[in-house]
């Protein structure tokens, strides 16, 4: 590991227009997520399909989205970033098209798949390209790639709902998906790699001084505890954008008016506007702080504050103005494991196949939308949410004391042995 290496004399302002890019093309497939929930009751209500069955779609969409950003991230690592956003662009178009015309729950899983199949190359290759542009600030431009992604759907929170209430949620679908799609590919000609000396190398954590293949990846411990933290981490956060309408609808809270900051809106809505700005900010901030303290101590401290606000929701979330308050705790500190998780990928495994690398821990992401559906499941079986929000709230506590425990001293042996491992090399090249 290494953090003294010299930053070339100037390096090239193109990196922060390209940092830009990427967070325009985040902000355009955030609906793809966020904006799901506002869409399970009216197709409900429109087709008479069960809401688990109609969750499986939202499970189908994140699997796709993660699990197959390796072989897209793998792409952008050989031919770059701009072929695969415009085949993104395409694909996420495409899906709310589909999801559209869709009448039947298989046509639903048909757009859910091509859906995610497009925002995991668009969401993928930007990550992986902000990891490349900044290896000295991977923290700060993970997470205001991330951001992107997170707080991108705010500002139509309350247009998408107007369009599902005076016309339909199908028009919804049509229009947002159209016009997200034609930017992203607009924005992705305008997509580049950094080349060798454009950007520094300085940091003030420990960086790898090698590049790991993701075959030598997948092979070290390390990577494994960090993809059953990101599951534990997930698997809450997924659940609550999800089901975050069917949850207030459940409270009896979701058009009940909350006046805050001297504005009044439904419940629903001013928590799904503020959930997502917070989502959004959180990225960029915790990850500024990981490039300050570590990314384990800040891993620890956000976990920690998850798992205590689920476990408040679960307690209190049935007041509108809790509801409100505790959701925009909960996704405050979820959203930053967009960010602690890829810097530290690319602090422990190198830049050069950083998206590859990256996409392969993004499917825990994938994985733990698995558990999604069954949460609609337990609900029914236990008559509330109650069981839902403590095991999400211990899978937090359990993930933050491991950032602590046991990542931070695995990190901490893998940099001496890969120093030790230079120091024999060494006497031998220079023999």
């Amino acid at each position: 590991m290494s953090t003294s290496l010299a930053p070339p004399a100037s390096p090239p302002v193109n990196r922060w227009l390209q940092l830009v890019l990427g967070i325009v093309c985040m902000c355009m497939i955030a609906n793809m997520q966020y904006g799901w929930t506002f869409f399970v009751n009216p197709i409900q209500e429109r087709h008479g399909w069960d809401r688990a069955a109609i969750q499986v779609a939202f499970t189908i969409f994140v699997v796709t989205e993660t699990w197959l950003v390796p072989i897209e991230g793998w792409f952008v690592d050989k031919y770059g970033p701009r072929v695969v956003t415009l085949a993104g662009g395409l694909l996420c178009g495409l899906a709310w098209v589909i999801n559209a015309y869709a009448d039947s729950l298989f046509m639903l899983y048909v757009g859910a798949a091509i859906g995610g199949t497009g925002a995991g190359a668009v969401y993928g290759t930007c990550v992986g390209n902000s990891l490349k542009w900044f290896p000295d600030r991977r923290g700060l431009a993970a997470g205001l790639t991330a951001m992107g992604f997170g707080a991108g759907s705010a500002l139509t929170v309350v247009p998408i709902q107007a369009v599902i209430h005076h016309y339909s949620y199908e028009h919804a679908f049509f229009w947002f998906g159209l016009g997200q799609g034609l930017v992203v590919m607009l924005v992705a000609l305008f997509l580049s790699a950094p080349k060798k000396g454009d950007v520094p190398t300085i940091a003030r954590v420990s960086q790898s001084r090698r590049d790991y293949a993701p075959s030598e990846m997948v092979r070290t411990p390390i990577f494994w505890v960090m993809y059953a933290m990101f599951v534990m981490m997930a698997a809450g956060g997924l659940m609550a954008t999800a089901q975050l309408g069917p949850i207030a609808k459940d409270f009896h809270i979701a058009d009940t008016p909350v006046s805050l900051l001297g504005i009044t809106l439904p419940a629903l809505t001013f928590a799904a506007t503020i959930d997502r700005v917070l989502n959004g900010v959180t990225r960029p901030l915790f990850g500024w702080i990981s490039d300050h303290i570590g990314r384990e101590n800040t891993m620890f401290l956000s976990f920690g504050i998850e798992g205590v606000g689920i476990y408040m929701l679960s307690r209190f979330g049935q007041d509108p103005f809790m509801f409100v308050i505790l959701t925009g705790l909960v996704f405050f500190a979820w959203g930053e494991i967009y960010s602690l998780f890829p810097a530290t990928c690319g602090d422990t495994f190198g830049s050069k196949y950083a998206a590859t690398n990256a996409g392969l821990l993004y499917t825990a992401k994938g994985t733990a939308a698995l558990i999604v559906p069954y949460t609609s499941v337990l609900t029914t079986m236990t008559g509330s949410w109650h069981a839902v929000f403590l095991a999400a709230a211990a899978l937090n506590i359990i993930a933050a004391f491991m950032a602590i425990f046991v990542l931070k001293p695995m990190r901490q042996g893998y940099t001496r042995a890969q120093a030790a491992a230079e120091a024999e090399v060494k006497p031998v090249t220079a023999h």
